[in-house]
């Protein structure tokens, strides 16, 4: 007879999986420009920071640290570039805009709880689960999970920042197995990423489940992950887990 699975650890991602920003990041940066004296479309800037983050995330990985940059310096330039290229090209001027995002976003007032992550996590807990996050963030994560009240929850927060590599490169996985003392057979990986969180946790032996959230999965996506592994919400965590953890390990 096949031993039965029992999962020991449970690592998590964070931004939309767990929280999302209250309002999407072109009306945060907006409305404190408009604050400062300048009109910039939120949608043009919306628009301009996705150009800006992927721009700084490839030409300074893991928030720049091997470069001499410190996280903050990295999102200080990352809120310049996207004005920049939004069409406010007065440095001088949007210097305080981004000293005031870089302080809002490091607090929980510009954060909220995903429905069902509290509940779902307070299950985890219950059944015996070791949790921890895994997260591709900077050094503010611990100080807004601990003002959202989740902080309780985790043994250890894991971001790239610390760590020194993003997700889904392995060794922030292997790191955190590390730190837990487990082997990755017994552990699984929750998250909204197909590359980052479901294809990097599986790509060191962790189980992993895909959060869908309310967009439409990508068809490629969907065809490329078995039913059982994707949760429409977190609600569907603990009935997934039941699943896994009754069939023989492997699967």
């Amino acid at each position: 007879m096949a031993r039965r699975l029992q999962l020991k650890l449970l690592t998590w991602d964070v931004k939309d999986t767990l929280l999302r920003l209250r309002h999407p990041v072109g009306e945060e940066y907006a409305a404190k420009a408009r604050a400062h004296g300048l009109e910039v479309e939120a949608a043009a800037l919306g628009q301009a920071f996705g150009r800006a983050y992927r721009a700084q995330s490839h030409s300074f990985p893991s928030y720049g640290l091997s470069r001499g940059l410190t996280s903050r310096q990295w999102w200080l330039d990352v809120v310049l570039q996207t004005f920049h290229q939004a069409g406010i090209r007065d440095a001088q001027a949007v210097a305080p805009i981004a000293d005031q995002l870089y302080e809002d976003f490091s607090s929980s007032r510009t954060w909220q709880v995903l429905e069902g992550a509290e509940a779902t996590l307070r299950g985890c807990r219950k059944r015996g689960l070791r949790l921890a996050v895994v997260s591709n963030f900077d050094r503010r994560l611990e100080d807004i999970l601990a003002g959202l009240g989740l902080q309780e929850h985790f043994e250890f927060v894991l971001t790239s920042e610390a760590a020194g590599w993003p997700k889904p490169d392995p060794r922030i996985f292997h790191e955190a197995l590390r730190l837990a003392q487990v082997e990755p057979a017994v552990a699984a990986h929750i998250g909204d990423s197909y590359q980052c969180d479901y294809k990097g946790a599986r790509a060191v032996g962790m189980h992993s489940f895909l959060v869908a959230g309310p967009e439409p999965l990508d068809p490629a996506v969907k065809d490329s992950v078995p039913q059982e592994h994707i949760l429409p919400s977190l609600s569907h965590l603990l009935p997934a887990l039941d699943r896994l953890e009754g069939s023989p390990p492997g699967l």
